[in-house]
């Protein structure tokens, strides 16, 4: 039964559904689930061959889906795929297999934790990105990629967990963001019929996926609105009891079935679920002939793929710089106790700081490892870039943050170089024993 702290029947706005939902499945992803009922719901509803769930990294499976877009979606080598709620990662890493080391397979999630937890499931396959990435983003609000970018966007039993608005937005965005010819191949629960009051109102039945699900009319509506053609809709035929009707050890109603908002209880829904709705095969395309060569980017922000900085690392001048290097060709030990890293990868020309080491920004994070066992023992690690405003920082935010998870493992510590390479140049023009020229 619902505790009394979340009434199970109520309306509510268009932000706290969003609210409520990010917050079940963020437990969902800091708790973990059953894997065998993860299997029998991927398995026995979703489509999923053991071939498939064998290949993918443990705990991507979360039991949340509805379909198995990506054995629909012909994807080809060389592909950009974009996963709308891409939660512990498991289209996206099916995806990644069959688009090769030369396409890009990237997710989205609104929940932090969901995302956290895939970019950790990447990591025990070595999956990084370009490649693969995970980004986290409000899927009702514009997506962080770039217009015409991507060839193939998939989602799997996320569309129906959207606001009204929110649906038709997202619809939108699809459409900006598809190449022209582009497609996309959604698994989604959809009414078959006008659902009760009852059910609408019903959180739980909200976050499970049923009362925020539309019939084919008002889908197909939404898609036509956003530009999107040749629309096709097909009935899996699946029973979606399967959801409610795994039973646990005890042989009890189990706590590992959809996700719930919290101080809610489990509960078999009092009406025939598959009365009401059903997983379908959503398919659509958009207008146009597609172009003959990738964008280079298709994150908006390179960064996105990586966790957010925690740390803000402290400022160094450039003058307290030149001291140190000036002090540190007389003497090692002073040497020995800075190091000074430019994280440019193309802009660079006009001069670096004399001795610096160059890691590139946009492969930085995932170098992490082995810069700390390079520089652990390093007391001053100063970072810069042109103007030190974006990706010096960010790098040393990033440094500090391992440094942080690695307490009492170094002595280390990350600064940044003041107003970054332009200033050096500027303040010590002509001095050599500064300035390292192209």
């Amino acid at each position: 039964m619902p505790s009394c702290c979340q009434p199970r029947t109520t309306q509510l706005a268009s932000n706290d559904l969003i609210d409520i939902v990010n917050s079940a499945y963020s437990a969902r992803a800091r708790e973990g689930v059953d894997s065998e009922y993860a299997k029998t719901v991927a398995g026995g509803l979703a489509g999923y061959t053991e071939e498939e769930l064998n290949s993918i990294p443990e705990g991507a499976n979360m039991g949340l889906s509805c379909g198995n877009p990506t054995a629909i979606a012909t994807l080809k080598e060389g592909e950009t795929v974009v996963d709308l709620g891409s939660g512990g990662g498991i289209d996206v890493f099916l995806a990644a297999a069959k688009v090769g080391p030369t396409g890009k397979a990237i997710g989205l999630d609104m929940s932090e934790d969901m995302i956290a937890l895939a970019r950790k499931n990447a990591a025990k396959k070595g999956l990084k990105p370009p490649h693969v990435a995970f980004a986290k983003a409000a899927l009702t609000e514009p997506l962080p990629i770039e217009p015409d970018s991507v060839d193939c966007i998939i989602s799997n039993c996320v569309i129906n967990l959207l606001p009204s608005d929110g649906k038709g937005n997202l619809l939108k965005e699809v459409q900006r963001i598809l190449k022209p010819g582009g497609r996309i191949v959604f698994s989604d629960i959809v009414a078959r019929k006008p659902l009760s009051e009852e059910i609408k109102n019903d959180v739980v039945a909200y976050i499970g996926c049923v009362a925020g699900a539309i019939d084919v009319l008002q889908y197909t509506k939404l898609l036509e609105n956003a530009g999107l053609s040749n629309i096709v809709f097909e009935d899996t035929k699946t029973d979606l009891s399967i959801y409610y009707n795994f039973e646990n050890d005890q042989d009890t109603f189990p706590i590992h079935t959809t996700p719930l908002p919290s101080g809610t209880a489990p509960a078999r829904p009092t009406y025939d679920i598959n009365e009401w709705v059903a997983s379908y095969r959503i398919l659509a395309t958009k207008a146009g002939e597609p172009p003959a060569e990738n964008p280079p980017t298709v994150l908006l922000r390179w960064w996105d793929a990586y966790p957010v900085v925690k740390s803000s690392p402290p400022s160094i001048t450039a003058e307290e710089v030149a001291a140190l290097i000036r002090e540190g060709a007389s003497d090692p030990a002073v040497k020995a106790g800075f190091a000074v890293v430019d994280v440019r990868r193309n802009d660079h020309a006009g001069g670096h700081v004399r001795g610096s080491f160059n890691r590139h920004a946009q492969t930085f994070y995932d170098d992490l490892p082995s810069l700390f066992e390079e520089f652990k023992n390093t007391s001053k690690v100063i970072f810069y870039c042109q103007s030190s405003n974006g990706r010096g920082p960010r790098c040393a935010g990033w440094y500090q943050d391992y440094l942080d998870a690695h307490a009492g493992e170094h002595n280390s510590q990350a600064y940044v170089l003041t107003d970054g390479i332009k200033n050096w140049l500027k303040t010590f023009k002509g001095e050599e024993d500064l300035i390292d020229a192209d």
